[in-house]
């Protein structure tokens, strides 16, 4: 039985394809860590992208920046990095004898901070800001980013060497957490014939942008308008308040986790081309949202039991509205 959607959602759908599209010609597989930048972008989040070094977790960043008709920056995060060195400073001119503001590579559209989790807390602290408000405060005066304000971090997993835990605070800003493992043989075949037939060439030369702002500042808004009923909302509520009393977890979600849920449910349903949520939408935006705000108990941790399994119990004992 065929229905007829509320909301026209055929054109965001040809515009996720052609973003896959472009990214496959260079990035092989990855299928899901594409799909949840997408559902991030539309959702308006930040993404936190963790793997081992070599994974193309940099590489698919800057891609899919690419594909986006918008300004991209890239600020490599390094243990000396100082807060002004991401937000900008004032500097002395010469000629007025005043104080001009010049603005820090955070001013940008689509910005890719690499190795977030090289950089000491004052630095880490300098994002709280800019990834909440969308705004940096210097001297006293506020400076707005221009829409669509996006950030994509990467890190290597905690327990390489020289590397700093994010705060609690950060880590609750970015709306999903992607987790990025090594290719199958396959995959890695198919890696190296595709080195071996660019010959040289750089992979950013292959993609062409498919996206421009106003495009997707209405797509967000179609994203936002996709209908979520009573009982769906219960279910996303009931998942997080039980992760706040679970005995294998010393920290739970936040409201913000709650929010983050409903937004990327929103987004996966109209990528799906349906304008109404439904569980298996909050199925799937869970663990994204949930991985990196949960902690767990140390008695479990020790155990080796990770927040993947216990995001797994808390869903499986909530019951599934009908």
């Amino acid at each position: 039985m065929a229905f007829e959607n509320r909301i026209p959602l055929e054109e965001l759908r040809t515009a996720v394809e052609a973003i896959r599209a472009e990214l496959g010609k260079i990035i092989i597989g990855q299928h899901e860590f594409i799909e949840l930048l997408i559902v991030a972008l539309l959702s308006d989040g930040h993404v936190l992208i963790e793997g081992v070094p070599g994974i193309a977790k940099t590489v698919t960043a800057k891609l899919f920046a690419r594909t986006l008709d918008t300004a991209f920056g890239r600020i490599q995060f390094t243990p000396d990095l100082m807060p002004s060195d991401v937000l900008g400073t004032s500097i002395l001119n010469m000629k007025t004898s005043e104080f001009e503001f010049k603005q820090g590579p955070i001013f940008s559209n689509i910005v890719l901070i690499d190795e977030i989790n090289r950089a000491p807390a004052k630095t880490q602290a300098a994002l709280f800001e800019v990834m909440e408000e969308r705004q940096v405060t210097i001297d006293g005066t506020k400076y707005k980013m221009d829409p669509p304000f996006m950030v994509l971090a990467t890190q290597n997993p905690v327990e390489q060497e020289g590397t700093y835990a994010l705060p609690e605070a950060q880590l609750d800003r970015f709306l999903f957490k992607i987790k990025v493992d090594y290719p199958t043989l396959e995959q890695e075949v198919a890696i190296l014939q595709s080195h071996h037939d660019r010959k040289g060439g750089a992979p950013q030369a292959a993609i062409a942008s498919v996206l421009d702002p106003a495009k997707l500042a209405a797509f967000r808004k179609q994203a936002q308008e996709v209908i979520i009923e009573e009982k769906i909302l219960n279910y996303v509520a009931e998942i997080v308040v039980k992760s706040r009393t679970h005995p294998h977890l010393y920290l739970g979600g936040s409201p913000r986790a709650s929010l983050a849920i409903m937004n990327a449910s929103k987004a996966f349903a109209a990528i799906a081309g349906r304008d109404f949520v439904i569980p298996e939408d909050v199925k799937r935006a869970v663990v994204p949202v949930m991985r990196h705000r949960l902690i767990m108990a140390p008695e479990r941790e020790m155990e080796g039991m990770t927040t993947e399994q216990v995001i797994d119990m808390i869903v499986q004992s909530v019951e599934i509205p009908r």
